[in-house]
């Protein structure tokens, strides 16, 4: 029997359900006249071949049309022009972690843990991240954020060793988790130009404590990065920004604090060619778009160490840029990341996965 089919990825040219299986099965997913059979108890059905903003039927063998499993799915459409760069992002992949599902002193449950004479969960998602970033080979890879559980220096070196497989090409930066015992795990700004993009990548980190910031000199940099370029600009961080449009600010806010975001909207505004930010941090797939930013996507990606153990493509054209949401698909990383789903009572689904378009939409430049 099929169980929890989820249409995941929706790409110009490809579609990508997952599910799992009673038993070790044979199942059969069709898009239009297309068809893919997979096999085992977790099941990544990736169908390829596909035109781009075209309507298709969506069926896969054993399971009915759900909310998350629709009966017709739509490609994404292709921005005009050449690809001219590919770029993978990562975050919260937190090496070293014991107990997965604890939320401060709440006990919500279940909590997950690895057995003894298992791989520690963390190795077993980020492996298999790392093998298909490395399938992929974009141009740039960057890890925004909690890269470690608990900021020590053995769990960065964890980190490093394993991340070190994708060469050049990897760029990283600090999350709050990096900077509770250290201050010198990953810090700084810095950016990376790929054929005419750029990536600004901020450290929104506060040393000690969860909450994020961006302090002046980093939007001021990331004023003048902008101006330097006639190109796109896409503007990573940990923190997600707090929406300027919120009736009360909390000053708490679990992301970057409302000044610091109203002055991060601020230089969005004064730049046409920044066209998005990129966060990490809140482990669950979400966008947005504020008024006072020129309603570019304010995005959130979901975590890689459990469900649904994410990690996001991004296909920059001359004419646009396209976010794919991807599911890391090894059948070790499903087996955990299927057992992590109901985490937190029960409501880590519905509040991690997002929707469709969370995951995966087109921007025109």
């Amino acid at each position: 029997m099929v169980h929890d089919a989820e249409l995941y990825t929706v790409a110009p040219d490809e579609v990508v359900v997952t599910f799992r299986t009673d038993r070790e099965a044979s199942v059969t997913t069709r898009v239009g006249d297309r068809e893919v059979r997979t096999e085992g108890r977790h099941h990544s059905a990736r169908v390829g071949g596909l035109e781009p903003d075209t309507e298709y039927e969506l069926e896969v063998e054993g399971a009915q049309p759900s909310e998350l499993l629709p009966a017709r799915v739509r490609t994404l459409g292709r921005p005009a022009g050449r690809l001219v760069a590919t770029i993978a992002t990562v975050n919260d992949v937190h090496f070293g972690e014991r107990v997965c599902g604890k939320l401060g002193d709440l006990d919500l449950g279940p909590v997950f843990t690895t057995e003894p004479g298992e791989t520690p969960y963390w190795e077993v998602t980020n492996a298999g991240a790392i093998a298909e970033i490395e399938a992929l080979a974009p141009d740039a890879v960057l890890v925004k954020g909690d890269l470690t559980s608990d900021g020590t220096e053995a769990e960065y070196e964890l980190f490093l060793a394993a991340y070190s497989r994708l060469g050049e090409r990897l760029h990283h930066v600090r999350g709050n988790h990096d900077a509770v015992l250290s201050h010198d795990i990953a810090p700084g700004h810095f950016s990376v130009s790929i054929d005419g993009v750029t990536l600004a990548v901020l450290d929104t980190v506060r040393p000690g404590i969860e909450r994020g910031r961006i302090d002046p000199e980093q939007l001021d940099w990331l004023d003048q990065t902008a101006r330097a370029t006639s190109g796109p600009v896409l503007v990573f961080g940990h923190h997600q920004p707090w929406n300027p449009a919120s009736r009360e600010r909390e000053e708490h806010y679990f992301g970057v604090n409302p000044d610091d975001s109203d002055a991060l909207c601020d230089v969005v505004r004064r730049h046409e060619n920044v066209v998005g930010f990129f966060a990490g941090h809140t482990h669950r797939n979400r966008v947005r778009r504020f008024e006072a930013a020129r309603r570019i996507p304010i995005v959130e990606v979901a975590c890689v160490k459990d469900y649904p153990g994410a990690w996001a493509e991004y296909r920059v054209y001359e004419g646009g840029y396209v976010q794919i949401g991807r599911r890391i698909a090894t059948p070790e990383a499903m087996a955990w990341t299927e057992r992590t789903r109901h985490m937190f009572g029960g409501l880590y689904r519905d509040y991690a996965l997002g929707s469709v378009s969370d995951r995966n939409f087109v921007v025109g430049f």
